[in-house]
């Protein structure tokens, strides 16, 4: 318990000192996460034995989520990098002109991986490099399309962005609070230390926080 408490107490603190200084600062936190999602998901059907075999392979992963990155971010970000550089010459040009040719340098950068794809692809290991393939694009769907929105969110009214977060992170605190003092119940035995009884009190908890 001292452990979470004092872990919690730096993490909100470090949040609530990112939200303090802005619009950008929350993009970049959440960009960061997205970084160590996407890494974790890429790592769920990695297998060392085929990788050996293909070297630079994983590289192919990061070429597409950094040009899915440019994709998302370059459309919802342009207007506000724009107004945040005008006070530089040199990076309000650099920043116009990939604003500019924003969807020819994504198309091109894509071609490219495909490109890279086909280059790399060896015999007895089709089966692998497709299903990498088609793995990473899933990823992307599912990554990209949460980050968006939730960047979106932040450029819309941080309380948009922050109303969600502070539920999700009542609903932990508290799903863990309850089911310490409470829980008798396994809720899922995929996790088995979560509890009926730190659920129903989480929920509760969570839709109580939300009206006020």
């Amino acid at each position: 318990m001292w452990i979470r408490t004092h872990s919690t107490v730096w993490m909100i603190g470090g949040f609530a000192l990112i939200v303090y200084m802005g619009h950008l600062y929350i993009t970049a936190m959440v960009v960061v996460i997205q970084i160590f999602m996407a890494k974790e998901l890429f790592n769920l059907l990695r297998k060392a034995h085929e990788d050996r075999h293909l070297p630079g392979f994983r590289l192919l992963n990061w070429h597409f989520f950094f040009t899915a990155m440019f994709f998302v971010y370059g459309r919802l970000l342009s207007q506000p990098l724009v107004n945040t550089v005008t006070s530089d010459k040199f990076l309000y040009q650099f920043v116009s002109s990939l604003i500019k040719y924003h969807m020819a340098i994504c198309y091109f950068l894509y071609i490219a991986g495909f490109m890279w794809f086909i280059l790399t692809l060896k015999k007895k290991m089709y089966k692998y490099q497709f299903g990498q393939y088609a793995w990473t694009h899933m990823i992307l769907i599912v990554v990209f399309t949460q980050s968006s929105f939730t960047v979106a969110n932040i450029f819309e009214g941080i309380f948009w962005f922050l109303l969600p977060a502070s539920l999700i992170v009542i609903n932990d605190i508290f799903a863990y609070i309850f089911g310490f003092f409470f829980g008798k119940t396994p809720l899922i035995k995929l996790s088995p230390k979560k509890t009926w009884e730190g659920f129903i009190g989480a929920s509760v908890t969570t839709i109580i926080s939300a009206f006020v």
